[in-house]
Order: structure tokens, then sequence, then C-alpha cells
């Protein structure tokens, strides 16, 4: 059996020890050939690959992103794109496909199976917005990363009497900042589910500073101020539909000082929450995934993704994968916000 495997969408810790669990227990339990495709759908869209085997995957299970290459293309997007994939797949000899994303990688896997190929999912992302799982993988090296940098942040913003800002990533789903902010001792968090109060926040500024401590602050990309708008990098959308997020960790700083009078900065994460060596944590969880997987493949269980469930790695069909996003609940910020000011 010759399976092929693209990793899609955003790169996350954790992507290249799914791909060496594939290949490892595809080639040495199961006796499966395995071809990679190049940068996400637009290996199979082009036929552009490169070569998967044992070798190809030695010593990968540390490093981040991925050795496939990802991109945000989205075959259903282009005329003939669905076609293209199964033409490349049948010219290939591939007989079935591990997709390895978030949710526009897997709703492009969803379509393809709904075509009459065979699929099976893997979730990723860090934003731990796919409702189908209990946890992504990626997710637990982002909230490091953020909670390392709330660490640091907090000597600076008490030796200057500083507001600092610290701006996570989180489109619609404030996951990273509630629990970054949480471990790291954040004063107030911002997140997607809850339109803040400018008000509000700037009460919770001026307490801490009455009491002779200076505030930290972490906001999701994708919060929003009650009665104003998303704030965007610019009106420019990708092959999903997504508009490319960036700035109201600026803008927070610039209300905050003009409205307490107290000096603010910004600390913007960006792609470094992505980057860098997978946790622990993350490395066994998408090792878990990618075996789940090839099982699958070798089973004929296709049209599913591999989800954590407690402790088991169970089978989830892809349709309900992507049926919605996992959002932080009001009463989690709710315990959140005990610490705020």
């Amino acid at each position: 059996m010759r399976v092929g495997v693209l990793t899609g969408g955003g790169d996350a810790p954790g992507l290249n020890c799914v791909i060496r669990a594939v290949v490892r227990r595809g080639v040495t339990d199961h006796g499966m050939d395995f071809v990679g495709f190049a940068d996400g759908w637009h290996g199979p869209l082009t036929g552009a690959t490169k070569p998967l085997d044992i070798n190809a995957v030695r010593g990968i299970l540390p490093r981040g992103g991925t050795i496939l290459g990802s991109s945000r293309t989205n075959p259903l997007k282009q005329e003939g794109g669905l076609d293209a994939v199964r033409a490349t797949l049948l010219d290939l000899g591939v007989d079935a496909l591990i997709a390895v994303g978030g949710e526009d990688t897997l709703g492009v896997a969803a379509k393809l199976y709904e075509a009459g190929v065979n699929v099976v999912g893997v979730p990723k992302t860090i934003d731990n917005d796919l409702a189908a799982t209990d946890v992504t993988f990626g997710f637990d090296t982002a909230v490091q990363i953020a909670t390392d940098a709330i660490d640091r942040l907090h000597t600076t913003a008490e030796s200057h009497k500083r507001t600092l800002v610290l701006e996570v990533m989180g489109r619609h789903a404030g996951w990273i900042a509630l629990h970054s902010g949480m471990a790291g001792g954040a004063n107030i968090i911002l997140i997607p589910e809850q339109n803040f109060d400018m008000d509000e926040v700037v009460g919770w500024v001026e307490s801490r500073f009455e009491r002779g401590y200076a505030p930290i602050i972490v906001v999701a990309e994708g919060a929003v101020p009650k009665d104003g708008e998303m704030v965007l990098a610019d009106a420019e959308k990708d092959a999903f539909g997504h508009v490319r997020l960036s700035g109201i960790g600026d803008w927070l700083a610039r209300e905050l000082e003009q409205r307490t009078g107290h000096e603010a900065r910004t600390t913007v994460l960006g792609y470094v929450q992505r980057g860098g060596t997978p946790t622990a944590r993350d490395r066994v969880l998408a090792t878990r995934f990618g075996i789940r997987a090839i099982d699958a493949v070798r089973d004929g269980d296709f049209g599913q993704m591999a989800a954590l469930h407690g402790n088991d790695i169970e089978l989830v069909p892809l349709a309900d994968a992507v049926a919605e996003l996992k959002t932080v609940p009001p009463e989690l910020y709710d315990e959140a916000k005990t610490f705020f000011g």
C-alpha cells in the first residue's frame, strides 16, 4: 500500500513527530510505502513531492516546522482543483492520504473524502480550537513560549513602572492567551470570545499602579473592544478567506497610555509561538496521533481524524472535526478574572 502525507496551514511544533510516527509505524509494522507531498495542498495539486522513508525521518523528532513544507493553498478555490488532486494521487499510485492540519486543511480533506478519496486526518493548530479533540499538538509549546515571555516581562514592567502588553495568537479562540496569562500571572487577559470594556481595563490598570505595581496584559490577536472593530494588518485575504490580524496590542497600549498617563509598551510574539523545539507533551501527543492515523489507514477507516479524548486517541469523522470551533467557555474565563487588576 502506498500512502501520501502532507502538512498544511501554519506550521506547529510537533508536525515532524507526526510524520516520523506515520512512516516508522507504516514501514516497520505494516510494510507500507510513502510519498511526501510538498507544501501542503500545493503538493497533490501540482504533483510536487519529497522522498519519505525511514532515512528521511531520522533525527526529526525534536525539530520544529515540517520537513515536508507547508502552505495555505486551497484546491477548492481553484477550478478543477479536486480533480487535479485526485489525478495526482492516481498517477503516483497513492492508495490513501494522511492530511495533517487545522480546520482549513481538514476541511479540504473532508471534501476529498466526499469525492471518493481515501483520506485520514490529524489535527494540528497551536490555537487549540478544534472541537473534536481535547487538545491539539503545538498548543502546549505555544503556551510555554508565551508563559516564558510573560515571566521575563514582569521584571521590566516593575523596573520601569510601565504597562506591558503581550499580544499572542488566537484569531477566534483565546486558549493561548488564557493559559499563558494564568500560568504567567498576568493581571489582565483579553480574548476574542468576550468583547472587552475599555473603561474596565483602564480601571484594572490604575488599580494595579495604585498598589505600587505595574500591570501585565495578555491580549489575543482577535480580541475586540466593545463597540469597536477587530484590528487588521490589512484587508487582504488568504486562500481560505482569512484576513491577517495584527495591531490590537499596539492599539491597546496607545489607548492605555493616553487614558492613564502611564507609559505602555507592546510585545508581539507572532511566529515565535510556532517555532522551535516542541515540548515533551507535544512530541508524545503528535507521535500518538501519527500512530493512530496510519493504523486507521491500515484498517480502512477513511474519512476519520485522530482525536484525543481523555487519555485515549480515538477516531472521529472528519465532518465533525471541522463542524465547529472550540472556544473558551465563560465560566473558565471567569476563573481567570479572579486575578485581574
